[in-house]
């Protein structure tokens, strides 16, 4: 007898819950388009060596007068296919994850990248935090099948590192 009042109970409290309307949720529907915003020629058509990569992020950021760090997509034969401005910092950082790195490189269909950035200071000496984000990059690229090729600091005077270079990639 007391099972069953119990049933009863339970029957009423689930039964009120399943009337009480809980309004809709409204689900976006989206398109994730890239749109180019302009374009460059690149004469070398290759990139090659961490020095010609140099060159070609030198054109970007190598006069920023703050942190700025940009990616350049490759195709399977290392020609860049598109270059992108991940973030733009202040003085001496930026902020920058993987997730907005590689959300380019997929929408671009790259096999690989090289991360660039400067050090308005001009010296090219790679802090603790470049080490760490060079690393979690290079994890991430794992995961995703899109290799990061190399990540070039750019300073001043035409000076550069290459993580690659250094054997630290």
């Amino acid at each position: 007898m007391c099972i069953d009042k119990y049933l009863v109970k339970e029957k009423e409290i689930n039964s009120s819950k399943s009337e009480a309307k809980v309004p809709a949720k409204r689900i976006s529907v989206v398109t994730l388009k890239l749109i180019r915003e302009g374009s460059i020629l690149y004469e070398s058509r290759k990139i090659s060596s961490p020095e010609t990569a140099a060159e070609l992020g030198r054109k970007f950021i190598e006069n920023s007068d703050r942190e700025e760090f940009i990616i350049c997509c490759l195709d399977t034969k290392n020609q860049p296919l598109s270059i992108s401005v991940i973030s733009i910092g202040s003085l001496n950082s930026a902020i920058v994850h993987p997730r907005e790195v590689y959300k380019v490189a997929i929408l671009s269909n790259a096999s690989s990248i090289i991360a660039f950035h400067n050090h308005p200071s001009g010296d090219t000496e790679p802090s603790v935090e470049d080490i760490n984000l060079t690393n979690r990059l290079t994890e991430a690229g794992k995961v995703i099948g899109i290799q990061l090729v190399d990540h070039i600091i750019i300073g001043s005077e035409g000076r550069y590192y290459s993580f690659k270079e250094e054997s630290l990639l």
